[in-house]
């Protein structure tokens, strides 16, 4: 139980560095940006899907909770928040490399969670166009903390968003880890043991608990040959840290929240069931 609490706290602190730079953005955009600058950043957010699929891929922490947050002030479209959140490799990466994995195999597993968020990223872009930069919504995200941001300096109220939801993420931090220490990482392991269809929907459920934990999960069951590559790449595909968390606490439509778990599910659950029988 200490090691979930230190864990806990652990996760925590290593992304509130991540947390403070995404305010101090939001806050210089509220304060500074002029018009000519956020059309700059409209005409750019074409290549989001492709940005943020690759830099989610990079083993970071607390960068889908970076994007999360300008997501919820508009500064990134849904596709590519949506890209990130695939791509998002979480610790599968450290654990893979540690065991000595052929590095082809790995690269492909990474190559294609990059490409598959990319893909998805810009298809939900097409049909959703809502999400655009708009200082009014940044501006809504300090009304929702009941703070005073307009008055203060950029660096104090970003300090104060920062540890408002840094206290957020380590209550719920720590929530999960005494969860999953009282329902038991060997009984989640149990549920894929079995090789059905109802292994990819398992597995893409897993994957969204925001914890290091279903990742270790799902790469530890990988390695010992007790899961196909597509149930892997499912679990993983919905595997976003902290992100999923974060969206729901800062940005105020449930129902794009929602929509954006959905389509992160359904594409792990379809994509996983596509690999397998493919390969």
């Amino acid at each position: 139980m200490l090691d979930c609490l230190m864990d806990g706290l652990m996760d925590t602190l290593k992304i509130i560095p991540y947390l403070f730079v995404t305010f101090l953005v939001l806050e210089f955009m509220e304060h500074k940006m002029t018009k000519k600058s956020q059309k700059i950043m409209e005409k750019n957010q074409k290549f989001g899907p492709i940005i943020g699929g690759i830099l989610g891929a990079l083993p970071q922490c607390g960068f889908s909770s970076m994007c999360a947050n300008l997501f919820s002030g508009r500064v990134l479209t849904m596709g590519t928040l949506i890209a990130v959140f695939l791509s998002t490799s979480d610790e599968m990466l450290p654990i893979m490399i540690s065991e000595k994995v052929d590095p082809l195999l790995l690269l492909r597993i990474v190559g294609f969670k990059v490409v598959v968020g990319i893909i998805i990223g810009y298809f939900v872009d097409l049909f959703y166009r809502k999400s655009k930069t708009d200082n009014e919504h940044i501006h809504e995200l300090c009304e929702h903390d009941h703070c005073s941001c307009e008055h203060e300096n950029i660096f104090i109220s970003s300090l104060k968003h920062t540890i408002k939801i840094g206290l957020f993420i380590l209550i719920a931090n720590l929530g999960i880890g005494l969860l999953i220490y009282y329902i038991g990482e060997d009984n989640l392991s149990k549920l894929l043991m079995h090789k059905n269809i109802f292994n990819y929907f398992i597995a893409s459920l897993i994957g969204l608990i925001p914890n290091c934990a279903s990742s270790v999960i799902m790469t530890e069951l990988y390695l010992s040959n007790i899961i196909t590559i597509g149930t892997l790449i499912g679990g993983l595909l919905t595997g976003s840290g902290l992100g999923i968390l974060l969206l729901f606490r800062t940005n105020k439509n449930l129902k794009e929240n929602v929509s954006i778990l959905s389509i992160i599910y359904l594409t792990g659950v379809f994509v996983g069931f596509l690999v397998d029988f493919i390969l």
